[in-house]
This record gives structure tokens, sequence and C-alpha cells, in this order.
């Protein structure tokens, strides 16, 4: 019986990889026929080499960055002060941050056109860093999801409580507690936040084509629109960085608990 049932779980796998790593693999084999009559990284190379690619690429790795710093100095004390001083209002703080899974981005973005315009009391849109710091903050909301439940799953890990207790009897202030207390003790869960928010800028189009701005994501769909072999390696391209942001979890997940257990 349970030989039986290791078989079909095994069928099962099998079936799921199948279904998930056989398109892939024919967009990689397609990617490599841009020269005719043979297999080539030729449409990697134009790719690669393309300006338009570094410049978007680059823009949209510095507003990943930035928006990884905006999310953990925005959510770690939110959740810190949330967990220790009204843990009641946790269940309304996590249906909050599930609203941007269920508002289209295309909503949140005309929202933020309407309010932040020239015509408005805040004219973000009429500068281009006015219009960046709002990309970034449309960045964030899309994100909040995955950083607040990243950050919130590492403090159940730790005794909020004691650690604050502890501290504060050694004289510590609240931005000493968070800096030197909490943070290092959740290290890793906002780690694990920063790359999925890496993921999610990197490939994200509405905020970026909506707002006007040079980023990666717009190009992706230009370059789909335009092009035969390139897109394909775009897509390759784009694929590996975000299965590399989750390899990054998974090292920093296990260098967290060989630590540990070396404690």
């Amino acid at each position: 019986m349970i030989r039986s049932a290791r078989f079909w779980s095994w069928i099962a796998f099998g079936a799921g990889l199948l279904y998930f790593f056989l398109p892939l693999i024919g967009m990689f084999e397609f990617s490599l026929r841009a020269k005719r009559g043979e297999y080539s990284f030729l449409a990697y190379e134009r790719v690669l080499g393309d300006p338009q690619f570094q410049q978007t690429f680059l823009y949209s790795v510095v507003m990943a960055l930035f928006t990884i710093v905006w999310g953990v100095f925005l959510v770690t004390p939110t959740a810190f002060w949330v967990r220790l001083k009204m843990p009641k209002l946790r269940p309304y703080i996590e249906f909050i941050t599930l609203l941007p899974l269920v508002i289209p981005p295309i909503v949140i973005v005309f929202g933020y056109i309407r309010l932040y315009n020239t015509s408005s009391f805040l004219p973000l849109t009429g500068s281009a860093l006015g219009t960046d710091i709002l990309l970034m903050f449309g960045y964030a909301v899309l994100a909040l999801p995955y950083m607040y439940r990243a950050v919130d799953t590492g403090l159940r890990t730790i005794d909020v409580g004691t650690l604050t207790e502890a501290a504060q009897s050694l004289g510590a202030g609240w931005i000493t507690i968070m800096a030197r207390v909490v943070l290092p003790n959740v290290l890793v869960a906002v780690l694990s936040g920063a790359f999925l928010t890496f993921a999610i800028v990197i490939g994200e189009y509405v905020f970026a084509a909506l707002l006007n701005r040079p980023a990666f994501g717009p190009y992706m769909v230009w370059m789909g629109g335009n092009k035969a072999y390139e897109p394909a390696a775009l897509a390759v391209i784009a694929f590996t960085i975000t299965w590399a942001c989750m390899g990054l979890i998974q090292l920093a997940t296990r260098f967290s608990k060989h630590e540990r257990a070396k404690r």
C-alpha cells in the first residue's frame, strides 16, 4: 500500500515537472534559433548588448533597491508594534495588507495619477523625481502582502516581548531596539521579503507604463511586440532572475538554520 502511494506520488510529481518545465524548455530552444539552421546565443547577445535593455534593467534594479529599503522601513516597525502593543489589530492589518492582491494595479495607478497630478496639492507627476517616488510607493504597495507576511512570520519565531523588555532594562530606546535587537533576529525573513520585492519590481508593467517611466517591464512588452527571438531570450533572462531570487531565499533560510544549530 505504501509503495503504491509512493509510486503515484512520484507520477504526480513527474507530471507536474513536465507541465512546468516543458514550455520553458521549448521557449529556451526557440530563443536559440536566431541564426537560421543552427543553435546560437545571438538573441541573448542582441538583448544584453541593447543600450535600452541596460538602461531599463539598471533603472528597475535601482527602483527595486529603493523599494526594498522603503518596504523594510515601513513594514518592520509596523509588524513589530502590532505584535507587541496591539495584537488585537493583527487581523485588520493583515486584511489591509492583502488588498493589493484583490485591487487591480491599474486601479491603484489611476488613483495615484488622479491624486498626484500637476493640478493637485502634491504634484508628484510634474517631475521625473516625483514620478519615481510615486512609482516606488506603488511598487511598495504591490510588494506589501509578501513583505508583511515575511516579516510577521519572522517575528513569530522570537519572543518579542521578552527581548524588548530586556533591551529597555539596559537603557535601549526604540530605535536601538529596532536596529540592534529586532532587525537582526528577523533578518532572514526580511531578506525573503526583499527578494520577492525585487522579483515583483523587475517584472512589473502597469505602474511603469502608465507613469511613463523607463522600467524593465515595459521594455519586455515592447520587445515582445517588435522582435521574434529576442522576447524569448528576454523571458528566459527574467525567469533566471526570479529563480535566482528564490534560490537566495533558500540559501538565506538554510544559513540561518545552520547558525541557530551552532548556537
